[in-house]
């Protein structure tokens, strides 16, 4: 089936001109020698994904790797922590794809019709005004996009699918979380201060079934543009929109108890966004179980610390924990 021939309306700026800026934001440094980015598509559900593929220079067509993949917090893209990282993990024998969730940084949108679409034609092509969705947050999409770019780096053909594993940040720390507990193709995963959410109030469930009956029946926004924006200490993701009734049935605190495989926990001491008592009980709850697991605590940092001062004492426990784990380092 080809694709739709559509019309773009896009409503909304460029991605560049939307992402907020990050604390401690740093240029994409020059890559070393030894490694080469490529950049490559990832298609989720259809909709084409922009990736970033780092791997060594010196690969061998024989070679076999363990592969990690990268997944961005509340708007991140490819090119900013993922693009600090991903050299340093090739450096230590991996191969590692970055990439934008779909309708963030520089992957494409998805699309909602703005008109009653007409009939297709004979080869299911059709001409219409659409809505380009961006920077939406909810767990079904990015779920999705994770596991999307899971299935894209077991294709590789060098590395090895039964060494594959999962890092995230903040929000993406939930994200992998749920997917280290839903995948069986994650082998190992390191969530850094994760957003885990928590036990859901009545009122809060309420309220998210709500807006979905809202949505269902045209009462109110079918995905929120106008509305969904952040509050509180969020608020400065003036560009971000939340969806809760994508959320209903994603629960990262519960996935968190299907998960079988190593998992590493990094929070910071001062953590001021989410809460580090309900990833202290995550982690507890592996380790009753048997679990190899791990919470490592920055001392003296808050939650963006571990995109600066935290960084290096960060990067180093997460290539332990993945060194450990997929390449059998003591």
């Amino acid at each position: 089936m080809k694709l739709a021939l559509i019309l773009f309306t896009v409503l909304s700026l460029t991605a560049a001109a939307q992402t907020p800026k990050a604390k401690g934001k740093r240029q994409r440094q020059p890559l070393p020698e030894t490694v080469e980015m490529r950049p490559v598509t990832v298609y989720s559900d259809g909709t084409r994904m922009a990736g970033d593929l780092y791997l060594s220079k010196n690969l061998k067509p024989e070679d076999k790797l363990p592969a990690l993949v990268l997944c961005a917090g509340t708007g991140g893209t490819k090119g900013g922590t993922q693009a600090r990282l991903a050299p340093l993990f090739v450096q230590q024998g991996y191969i590692v794809l970055a990439f934008d969730y779909r309708g963030w940084g520089l992957s494409e949108s998805q699309l909602m019709a703005v008109e009653q679409q007409p009939e297709p034609d004979k080869n299911n092509e059709l001409t219409i005004k659409v809505k380009a969705l961006r920077w939406q947050m909810n767990y079904t999409d990015q779920t999705a996009d994770i596991r999307a770019a899971i299935s894209f780096i077991a294709g590789e053909p060098n590395v090895d699918p039964q060494r594959i594993g999962l890092w995230g940040s903040s929000y993406g720390g939930g994200l992998v979380t749920w997917v280290a507990g839903n995948d069986p193709r994650v082998k190992c995963v390191a969530a850094q201060v994760p957003g885990m959410g928590g036990v859901r109030a009545p009122a809060a469930m309420k309220a998210a079934y709500d807006l979905a009956t809202k949505q269902a029946r045209g009462e109110t926004e079918p995905v929120p543009i106008e509305t969904g924006k952040l509050g509180g200490k969020m608020a400065t993701y003036a560009n971000m929109r939340v969806n809760p009734s994508k959320n209903i049935g994603f629960s990262a605190l519960d996935a968190a108890a299907k998960i079988n495989v190593p998992a590493i926990f990094v929070v910071a001491e001062n953590e001021e966004l989410s809460s580090n008592a309900t990833v202290e009980a995550v982690q507890k709850a592996l380790s009753d179980r048997g679990v190899p697991s791990s919470l490592h605590v920055i001392k003296g940092i808050t939650h963006y610390g571990v995109y600066g001062e935290g960084f290096d004492e960060a990067t180093r426990v997460e290539l332990e924990w993945f060194g450990k784990h997929l390449q059998g380092l003591p």
